[in-house]
């Protein structure tokens, strides 16, 4: 009797998280984050289609991953706009083919729809916190409508499938100071992500799957400022997070990239409907 041949790890390792051939869109793919996913992405295999507002930003992200060696386009959209996204996805169509993974990354918040130190919950402005809503539950769920429906109903003869992975945050899962509107939004986004893989894999296949990771700090372009002092050091806020995260440090955006291609390759067949903390243990941690 024979035993069935090993393959060599890398091999294995591969089969797991290979995805080349695999086309790719990340919604704010020119944030620190979402750009950081984007060149992981390529760097995994995937064909990238880089999204965001500003076209000279998208473009700049999608020349790193090509001079890098990867395949990589700029496709200029805002999330909020269904116009320009059934634009967008034409014209990824008409490059690439069908999208087999979108990365819904595109999200923030706003000065207005915050509730500073000096102020409570009375003094809030509902105009700003419907847009910190909006761009944070809408521009997951307009995308995910656009994209989503090119994987689910394919030309004839194809079958249905597709990954989509939301970005949601530890404001969800426990209350963090002056970000009401953000916290909400992604909140509503993450009940989003489990209702949308429970809609998708009954009414069109298990080929379809939805999934959310969730980053504890990371510094960005709009946290900076309430995170960091301008020589570098901490603000108090900074020095609390810090505090309360097990890892004793804010995370970088590389280490968001190996949870995200593995959600996106084969590896992850069998999972749907999750979202994966990547915080240093700060949902983990009671502060006791």
């Amino acid at each position: 009797m024979t035993t069935p041949s090993t393959p060599p790890s890398s091999d294995f390792l591969r089969s797991l998280f290979d995805l080349s051939g695999r086309v790719a869109v990340v919604t704010g793919g020119t944030g620190v984050l979402g750009s950081e996913m984007a060149r992981g992405l390529a760097r995994a295999g995937a064909r990238v289609a880089v999204m965001g507002r500003r076209t000279t930003q998208a473009e700049g992200v999608a020349a790193v991953i090509v001079n890098a060696g990867g395949e990589a386009m700029a496709l200029p959209a805002d999330v909020l706009d269904a116009r320009q996204l059934t634009d967008a996805r034409s014209r990824l169509l008409d490059t690439w083919g069908r999208p087999d993974i979108l990365i819904n990354a595109a999200g923030g918040n706003m000065p207005a729809a915050t509730i500073p130190d000096d102020r409570s919950i009375f003094d809030l402005d509902l105009g700003a916190f419907g847009q910190v809503l909006d761009l944070n539950l809408a521009g997951t769920v307009r995308p995910s409508m656009v994209f989503g429906e090119a994987m689910a109903r394919p030309a004839a003869g194809e079958t249905p499938r597709g990954c989509i992975v939301n970005v949601s945050s530890m404001t969800v899962e426990r209350a963090v100071t002056r970000v009401v509107g953000y916290s909400a939004g992604k909140a509503a986004m993450e009940n989003f992500t489990r209702w949308l893989a429970v809609e998708l894999a009954r009414k069109f296949g298990e080929g379809l799957r939805v999934n959310a990771i969730a980053p504890g700090f990371f510094i960005g372009e709009q946290n900076r400022a309430l995170l960091t002092q301008p020589d570098g050091s901490l603000t108090a806020r900074g020095q609390s997070i810090v505090a309360h995260t097990p890892a004793g440090r804010f995370g970088e955006a590389h280490e968001l990239v190996s949870t995200l291609v593995w959600l996106c390759g084969p590896g992850a067949s069998f999972i749907n409907g999750i979202v994966v903390p990547i915080d240093g243990g700060f949902s983990a941690f009671s502060g006791v």
